[in-house]
């Protein structure tokens, strides 16, 4: 498959500590929004030997399959970064495709990674695997420490499952998985439809479509008052790859994110600004809201020595630019 048609990433510069650029390294997931975000990081970084399969080439749900092509291509690196994936409406609506679907793909490369002898593998998770009410910032050890948000509860329990996968794999197998932790993600490749995506991309579309229409408002969901951060997908590629450079990690889970929330209100006028609208917004208080607020701890990154450097103004602007490619194509 060809990347020419990716759209330009914000620089990085992050510092790497690179290990053999020849090294056979299969990323799952490689056509959604982190999967090829961590592809284009790995070619910056001189990486070319890579593994990459679509659905119709390989279904990650089906057990032999996947076992099979580990077994034969029996890569160095694998960037599990393949799931299920959707917003509020989404997650509430395909509970059990949500996990189902979520379950099978981990559960199948994880497993027929360690049959292959795959010693290095990054799991990528989702901060909603946190309790809907823990203490903010959220620590890595708050996992399982109370009630999960009830509406995305299913696809949360599938990466909690993951999670625990990785632990006890390297615990009786020896083996060095370890998971990342998202906050928010967005950028290049993400999904803008209205009835699957998440908040800030379903914002950019209804920001430059009432823009379109001449719109006096833009409608926003909930009550505007949820606190959520947001991290530029090629920030959180550049953190996939730095962490599986670093040599055996023995803490399993890592928080990924920038260390700052903004509100949904706030987040909506940054779009409208990037965007152009200069209409007004209006709460639809009949929609959920969602986790009250949801601010990553990630001093354990920072304490590695990473952190992300694209500001929300300039990754919004970014992924408006990416919209309007996908709306054009």
């Amino acid at each position: 498959m060809s990347w020419s048609n990716v759209t330009a990433s914000a620089p990085l510069t992050t510092t790497s500590k690179l290990v053999d650029k020849n090294a056979k390294i299969y990323v799952a997931g490689h056509r959604g929004m982190v999967g090829s975000a961590i592809v284009r990081r790995l070619q910056q970084l001189g990486y070319h030997n890579l593994l990459t399969r679509s659905h119709a080439e390989l279904d990650l749900t089906n057990q032999a399959a996947v076992t099979q092509f580990l077994a034969q291509e029996a890569p160095d690196y694998i960037f599990l970064a393949a799931a299920k994936v959707g917003g509020i409406h989404a997650n509430n609506t395909y509970r059990a495709e949500f996990l189902y679907a979520n379950l099978m793909i981990e559960a199948n490369i994880i497993h027929a990674a360690w049959q292959a002898g795959v010693k290095r593998l990054l799991f990528l998770g989702s901060s909603c695997i946190y309790p809907r009410d823990c203490p903010q910032p959220i620590q890595e050890s708050y996992l399982l420490t109370g009630p999960l948000e009830a509406t995305n509860e299913p696809y949360a329990i599938a990466k909690i499952a993951g999670i625990k996968l990785c632990e006890t794999y390297n615990h009786q197998h020896g083996t060095q998985y370890v998971s990342g932790m998202p906050t928010n993600l967005y950028g290049p490749n993400d999904t803008y439809d209205l009835n699957n995506s998440h908040v800030l991309p379903a914002l950019i579309r209804k920001a430059n479509e009432a823009k379109q229409r001449g719109d006096s408002q833009l409608v926003v969901w909930g009550s505007g008052t949820p606190m959520r951060e947001f991290l530029y997908v090629d920030d959180m590629a550049d953190a996939c790859v730095f962490l599986m450079e670093r040599p055996a990690i023995h803490q399993g889970l890592f928080n990924v994110g920038t260390g700052q929330d903004v509100t949904i209100r706030a987040l909506a006028e940054t779009v409208m600004a990037v965007v152009g609208f200069a209409g007004e917004i209006v709460f639809d208080a009949s929609k959920p809201d969602g986790t009250p607020r949801k601010l990553l701890d990630v001093s354990m990154m920072r304490d590695l020595g990473w952190q992300g450097t694209t500001t929300l103004h300039d990754g919004i602007a970014l992924a408006y630019k990416d919209f309007l490619r996908q709306s054009q194509g």
